[in-house]
């Protein structure tokens, strides 16, 4: 049986086609920009959502040549929030041919734990922190030897925070203290272990590990368990907040999609650190699309056992 997992985000759609096994057949990632003046307006700009059913009929495309018999769609943070959500979900359910179910912010937290767990085992007895920054909003959970301690999503994002807060180009030193201080005012009420590694999932996170890397070309292996101190967190944030979008796109590693919204992305990942006075930061390429994947997988596993 071939799955298909569609992760419809802020920012992108995500297509992860899995094997029996597990093992990955196609894992795409296409940008449609759903929360674009969405922090404004509270609606879906029709440019963005003619873009993204664009990327679906390409989804679907792809999935009928992969032979794709189960199908799982999930809608995060912009269709959560859009008041013209519909105006999306009917066509892009129509042409994917499946329901698209908009899960919650804790659904979207308890998914990401799952992937990770599942892909990182050597941190099973450990404390950690899962953090996976979206394009609007950011989930924070809380694990101990497996076990979820807590779990919060809160309204920040990539997209959202760029475009709330960084109007220049590159951004004014007043706008990158408005930024932080944003983020520091969600931060500030959530009850999260101090001292804990930060697990960091989805695109910020992992374009934060390519850039590292210097990737020409991008190798999810490469990029998971990635680790990063502190200073390399601060230092690449420094980098790209001072830098024109322009310059950001030749910077290797950096996908030209995400040049204008990685600077307030990486942001998040510099004040949960100061935050939780994390001493190192792992990047895991696996998010939710994984969970969903890893969670279907569970009963059929068990039945082999």
């Amino acid at each position: 049986m071939t799955k298909a997992v569609i992760d419809i985000g802020t920012n992108t759609l995500l297509l992860l086609i899995v094997d029996e096994q597990i093992q990955p057949l196609v894992d795409l990632c296409r940008f449609g920009r759903l929360g674009k003046g969405l922090d404004a307006s509270g609606k879906l700009a029709p440019e963005s959502i003619a873009k993204s059913l664009d990327i679906c009929r390409e989804y679907r495309r792809v999935m009928d040549e992969h032979g794709v018999t189960r199908l799982s769609i999930i809608g995060t943070q912009a269709l959560r929030e859009a008041t013209n959500a519909a105006e999306f979900v009917g066509p892009a359910e129509r042409v994917l041919g499946g329901s698209i179910e908009i899960i919650a912010g804790m659904r979207e937290a308890e998914l990401a734990a799952t992937a990770v767990a599942r892909t990182l085992p050597d941190l099973a007895t450990s404390r950690y922190v899962v953090v996976d920054v979206g394009g609007g909003s950011t989930e924070l959970i809380s694990v101990d030897g497996g076990r979820v301690l807590s779990a919060v999503s809160v309204p920040i994002g990539a997209v959202r925070l760029t475009e709330r807060h960084l109007r220049h180009d590159p951004p004014s030193s007043d706008e990158l203290a408005s930024l932080e201080a944003d983020i520091d005012r969600h931060l500030a009420p959530l009850d999260l272990p101090t001292g804990a590694p930060i697990v960091g999932t989805a695109g910020t996170a992992t374009t934060m590990a390519a850039a590292k890397l210097s990737l020409a070309r991008y190798d999810p292996n490469a990029v998971t368990g990635l680790r990063m101190s502190p200073t390399d967190i601060a230092t690449q944030y420094a980098r790209l907040a001072s830098a024109t979008v322009a310059a950001r796109r030749d910077m290797p590693g950096i996908t030209a999609e995400r040049a204008d919204v990685i600077a307030a992305g990486v942001a998040i990942y510099v004040r949960v650190m100061h935050r939780v006075s994390a001493p190192v930061f792992v990047a895991c390429d696996r998010g939710i699309r994984w969970g969903v994947a890893y969670e279907q997988a569970a009963p059929n596993k068990a039945a082999d056992e």
